[in-house]
């Protein structure tokens, strides 16, 4: 029972937003009245705790999430702080998928802005509770109504103010509790630390009724007892408010909307309090599904008295030990010197080290038990989203989907000697980062990295120069194009080879057709056992898979068809596996050929807000870009225009966007889809790319 009783005082949370929403200067100031720190981190000065990697302290963003616990009022906070920008989103992405709770921060200005909606509907995915916390309060144009009216509209969530601003702007000085009755005050002298509590003035009677009113009549939607008392017009106390919310909120019928300003060390020790009051503990977490060795659906009890399994969720290489992989543990308790079962690779792995982490320090423990997230030094067969679990077990859960690459450079090394080098980093990198890959250009021999933006890019080669000390010559960004089909065809290939005694003998008719965008490649068998058994069936599907990564325009891969195994022969003496997948690539060959094979090109949604006085020149630079505006919408004397755009348009584009604007405007892009390349456009680049 006492585990249980420890449970119940651990919140596992996360921190996410839109990039410069403020989530870095929030947690800086978590953990500073927490305790955890000494003096206030900040990020425009490059000292912020969380911001340690040196790219992240010279732009001021966040670029990988960065774990750490502090403790407030006896309970115990794991907190990631997680990247805002778009090209990070996998880190968001893998953080979400093991947190139980999350404060979702907004700019007063900005409000909802597109970052903010890719992680909100990653929560969702996830079906994560979560608490909104309006920053930046003293900001200019800072509007706490409707920042919690675009929640409703944007995010299609149910937000329900539990504080209302005293003041904004300038005048920004504290907040109304609507559920204690009462105004609190940060005193500027002991950095926010001294929270003072008032009477509400007189001024702000009406609005704070008004608001409570509003508050109650929410949560009666909710809970029968607070129903009854609304109806009855009768007082409801605060411990009943907190219990209708918590229970709200954890179902995610509800979204506790907190407001403050994180720079000006005002509202943070209430958001800590709704923390631990609203958001769940790992024992609200009941079980944890995954599928057993037969595929099918298994649960586990989040309890310590369960067999140990856990998700890793993210490998880190570092300088002083061999790889870190972060770990939730789920159920059970692991101990150094385990030996646990990877069910994903199907290989054991000996714990020699577990650590606690606070950013990049770290704290080395015997054991890390259900509900803990930390990291195991030295796994050697372990990635990102493989479970791990007791030996003799077997569980598997659910891991993480990442999106594909968009965007490219060629690198070399400068030297021979440094070939190894490049080698052994770039596999680093590609081991922490799910979302990068690398390549060889089979055409030019060249190494081609590719990643989810220009700043995604830019950050990696900035760590093979600066962290790696690697050597390299970097190419100009190049996008990732994809080829597809437009029309159905008929392959055949056929392999009839003698070799030595034993011949080989392989025989396809394979038809292909287009799916729609989106649908990534199928492939299906027509055929029954008499004319091709189905022992040859893997071969003929992989030979036809791995023709599919070099199209026939100019080697992209192909997507977004079905591939049909629709009629061949075999010979029962000579028939291998080999022969067959060789025949399949040969009719694949010759069936994309005839297909009417297209480019297709990365659509990008774009977002700009400008001053209304260079709305004009914003929209005539992106018709010139192929750019389709799918909207524009006026927000006081700025204005957003909404639209997609090919991402070969887009390079350089945040300078070209600050010239035309006198640098007042500013954008934010992430994927949207791969579309088909114009006719002559896609001419011009088919010959580009040939050399013709």
């Amino acid at each position: 029972m006492a585990a249980r009783k420890d449970l119940s005082v651990v919140r596992n949370i996360g921190i996410m937003a839109h990039i410069d929403a403020g989530k870095t200067t929030t947690t800086e100031r978590i953990l500073y009245y927490t305790g955890r720190s000494y003096k206030i981190g900040e990020v425009h000065d490059g000292n912020a705790v969380m911001d340690w990697m040196e790219q992240e302290q010279e732009r001021g963003i966040t670029i990988t999430s960065a774990a750490t616990t502090c403790f407030w009022n006896d309970h115990k906070i794991n907190i990631i702080d997680t990247p805002g920008h778009v090209d990070f989103t996998v880190e968001v992405e893998r953080c979400l998928r093991v947190l139980d709770g999350v404060v979702a921060v907004f700019c007063a200005v900005g409000c909802v802005e597109p970052q903010s909606e890719t992680v909100w509907r990653q929560a969702d995915k996830y079906h994560i509770p979560r608490i909104a916390f309006v920053n930046k309060m003293d900001r200019i144009g800072a509007d706490f109504d409707r920042a919690v009216q675009m929640m409703s509209k944007k995010l299609g969530a149910n937000p329900v103010a539990v504080q209302i601003p005293i003041g904004k702007e300038s005048e920004f000085i504290g907040v109304i509790d609507l559920i204690e009755e009462r105004m609190l005050e940060f005193n500027e002298q002991s950095l926010g630390q001294e929270v003072v509590e008032k009477d509400i003035p007189a001024e702000y009677r009406e609005i704070f009724s008004a608001a409570r009113m509003a508050l109650l009549e929410k949560l009666a939607d909710f809970d029968e007892g607070v129903m009854e008392k609304y109806l009855e017009d009768t007082k409801v106390s605060a411990s009943e408010i907190y219990t209708a919310l918590r229970k709200a909120t954890l179902e995610l019928k509800i979204v506790p909307v907190f407001c403050g300003s994180a720079f000006k060390n005002k509202g943070i020790q209430p958001l800590l309090d709704g923390i631990i009051r609203y958001l769940p503990s790992p024992l609200d977490i009941t079980s944890v599904d995954g599928l057993d060795k037969d595929g099918e659906p298994v649960q586990r009890k989040t309890t310590v008295d369960e067999p140990f399994c856990g998700l890793v969720f993210k490998l880190m290489s570092d300088a002083f030990v061999e790889n870190l992989a972060f770990i939730r543990t789920y159920s059970g308790t692991l101990h150094v010197g385990d030996k646990v079962f990877n069910p994903v690779k199907k290989k054991q792995e000996k714990i020699g080290k577990l650590l606690k982490l606070h950013a990049n320090k770290r704290e080395e423990v015997e054991e890390i038990s259900t509900g803990d997230i930390g990291a195991i030094v030295g796994l050697k067969f372990t990635t990102t989203g493989d479970t791990l679990c007791q030996r003799g077990d077997f569980i598997i859960l659910e891991s993480m989907e990442f999106p594909e690459p968009v965007i490219g450079v060629a690198v070399e090394p400068k030297s021979k000697a440094e070939e190894k080098k490049l080698t052994d980093a770039l596999n680093k990198i590609a081991l922490e980062d799910p979302s990068f890959t690398i390549s060889t250009n089979e055409d030019t021999g060249q190494t081609i990295i590719s990643g989810m933006g220009e700043l995604h890019l830019e950050i990696i080669v900035d760590r093979l120069l600066s962290y790696f000390k690697v050597s390299a010559n970097v190419g100009k960004p190049q996008v990732a194009y994809k080829e597809s089909i437009t029309t159905s065809a008929r392959g055949e290939g056929k392999f009839d080879q003698l070799t030595g005694a034993k011949g080989q003998y392989g025989h396809v008719v394979l038809e292909i057709e287009p799916l729609q965008r989106g649908g990534g490649v199928e492939f299906v068998s027509q055929v029954d056992k008499t004319t091709i058994p189905d022992m040859f069936l893997g071969a003929i599907e992989r030979g036809a898979r791995d023709t599919l990564d070099s199209g026939p325009l100019i080697g992209y891969p192909l997507t977004d068809l079905k591939v049909s195994l629709v009629g061949g022969s075999y010979h029962e003496e000579e028939s291998t596996e080999m022969a067959f997948g060789i025949s399949a690539a040969m009719a694949v060959r010759r069936a994309a050929a005839e297909a009417s094979p297209v480019l297709l090109e990365p659509l990008m949604q774009l977002e700009i807000i400008t001053p209304e006085d260079h709305l004009g020149d914003v929209m005539a630079d992106l018709n010139s870009k192929r750019a389709k505006i799918t909207g524009v919408e006026a927000t006081g004397d700025l204005q957003t225009v909404h639209a997609h755009v090919p991402l070969a348009e887009m390079f350089g584009y945040s300078t070209s966007l600050r010239s035309a604007t006198q640098g007042r405007a500013n954008f934010t892009m992430q994927f949207l889809e791969y579309d088909i390349v114009p006719a002559a456009k896609a001419d011009v680049i088919i010959k580009k790319i040939r050399g013709i």
